[in-house]
């Protein structure tokens, strides 16, 4: 039985539980921002290097591959993230995973040579890579459910913040100072971090429920541990669950000890494979989060980033080309920032099929404007085939394409949509994942537009576009204010078409709602009594 609400006790004001959650996240935010500037840097330097006269300089191969060279090298640290994450815990992981940058940075400012300016772009991919599984899931397990959408969301606009300042450094300065100054954003990074708090989840994962509930305290607005009896009850209930042998449970038994714990490090591993990888919980959201990083990065804005600047000369823009990418980074914040609001009232799902529609659509457009304005010899990467007439037209179809683009969310389904045993696994292999699709995109990009044209091409990636609205339509459900155990016992139902409106409907029986899900009976704990252990 739950206890009895003190009359006496005033309600937690709301803005403090946003600000404490805030706060929180606050390191987080520049290790996104410095992700951002991670990806996008090599955006402002291959203009620079491109048949350069003096200096560094890349051929037009050259200049392909290191484009998408942070991608290839991605997934290798995105692997890493996970051991990483499940062993050091997830504010540590976000201390150590600045380091590769640190590195990076300083190599970017000082390379000498093509190979040590194509290892510094490979170490920023490394540790964009290992970044990305604790930056997720940190998010994910601080937030409560009516603010992770907001919050996760959120963290788009601060790695649009860090897309942006790369663009505006390599505009402002040369690339080498502007890669010194980069190194500021790590630094500080490793700084805040000291000052964040664990994830009450993982600190149950491990038996401390004392740091739990202090930590569960301070995220809910600096409360009374009273205050936050409830979150922490069915917290505790998850925690019970999580720390049980997998393999026992799976087989019936029900002792907490058992024989599994004993076994070496590779039946471990096949094991951990076994009963918690190639479980439906994981395998349905994994298969899920991988077609949608498909579909969203071959919706056109992507493979064209490494060389926007060249881009947009081709396409025959009106304004200065590096003007157009300063913007763009610009506009990606509010965008993002609008995208975060808007979630809360229209729900994840009908965002990311408006969104991802949207996209087709302006790819299309700007298929129709190159075959009816530009001579069939552009190649944006050839400064000589580049058209001498200058338009408004092609700007605001671009525009429209980086808005609709910056509409998905990929990353915050991360957040949220697999079981915690398999949490750090899983977000590193979709991670990893994404990062083999990014560097595919991005390299094929080259050949796509040497064979169709850019018109071919962007008619390629509406298509994509398109198969992406119709295949998430059917299979993505919406995970908006639900809690992770309920987004958890949801993936381990039956159900395969999520869909759910008046059209898909009509072709079957109305499934149950996900809040029908069976739910583990809450065992009373005394939050007081842990408090004063």
């Amino acid at each position: 039985m739950s206890e009895q609400v003190d009359p006496g006790r005033k309600p937690v004001s709301r803005w403090r539980v946003v600000l404490s959650q805030v706060l929180a996240c606050l390191a987080l935010d520049f290790l996104l921002i410095g992700l951002g500037m991670s990806i996008s840097f090599v955006t402002m330097v291959l203009p620079e290097v491109l048949d350069a006269k003096e200096g560094l300089s890349l051929n037009k191969k050259q200049a392909s591959w290191f484009g998408s060279m942070a991608f290839l090298c991605q997934p290798f640290g995105s692997l890493f993230s996970g051991p990483l994450l499940d062993y050091f815990g997830r504010k540590r992981a976000l201390f150590l995973v600045n380091i590769p940058h640190v590195v990076a940075w300083l190599l970017m400012h000082y390379a000498w040579n093509v190979p040590s300016l194509f290892i510094a772009n490979a170490l920023l991919g490394i540790g964009t890579g290992i970044m990305e599984a604790p930056s997720i899931t940190y998010v994910g397990e601080v937030s409560d459910p009516s603010l992770r959408g907001f919050l996760t969301t959120l963290t788009n606009g601060f790695t649009s913040t860090g897309i942006f300042v790369a663009y505006l450094l390599g505009t402002v300065l040369p690339w080498r100072q502007a890669a010194l100054v980069a190194l500021v954003v790590p630094l500080l990074t490793m700084l805040l971090v000291l000052f964040v708090p664990e994830t009450p989840v993982w600190l149950l994962s491990k038996g401390r429920k004392k740091e739990a509930l202090q930590s569960l305290c301070r995220l809910r607005g600096w409360v009374n541990p009273e205050d936050v009896k409830e979150e922490f009850d069915k917290l505790i209930q998850y925690g019970d669950e999580i720390q049980k042998c997998v393999i026992c449970v799976t087989e019936g038994k029900t002792e907490m000890a058992c024989e599994h714990s004993k076994m070496n490090f590779f039946r471990k591993i096949i094991y951990k494979f076994k009963y918690i990888l190639m479980v439906k919980e994981t395998t349905k959201p994994l298969l899920l989060v991988m077609a949608y990083f498909l579909f969203h990065s071959m919706s056109g804005f992507i493979p064209i980033r490494p060389n926007m600047v060249n881009f947009c000369k081709a396409l025959g823009m009106k304004y200065d080309s590096k003007v157009i990418v300063v913007f763009v980074g610009a506009i990606l914040i509010p965008i993002n920032i609008v995208a975060a609001i808007i979630i809360k009232r229209i729900g994840k799902r009908k965002l990311i099929l408006s969104a991802l529609l949207c996209n087709a659509i302006s790819c299309l457009a700007i298929s129709i404007y190159a075959t009816t304005r530009l001579s069939p010899d552009v190649f944006s990467y050839e400064f000589s085939t580049f058209p001498d007439k200058k338009d408004i037209l092609p700007v605001v179809l671009f525009m429209l394409l980086v808005c609709t683009n910056s509409l998905g969310i990929p990353w915050v389904l991360l957040s949220e949509v697999f079981s915690f045993r398999s949490r750090g696994m899983a977000t590193s292999l979709a991670a990893a994942y994404s990062y083999v699709i990014y560097f595919i995109a991005t390299k094929t990009n080259y050949n796509l537009e040497a064979f169709f044209h850019i018109s071919g091409t962007f008619a390629i990636y509406a298509a994509f576009g398109i198969g992406g609205t119709i295949y998430l339509y059917l299979f993505l459900p919406e995970t908006e204010r639900k809690d992770l155990t309920e987004i958890e016992a949801f993936f381990k139902g039956d159900r395969r078409i999520y869909a759910d409106d008046c059209f898909i409907n009509s072709f079957r029986k109305k499934p149950k709602d996900i809040h029908d899900a069976d739910k583990p009976m809450l065992v009373n704990y005394n939050c007081n009594d842990i408090a004063k252990a």
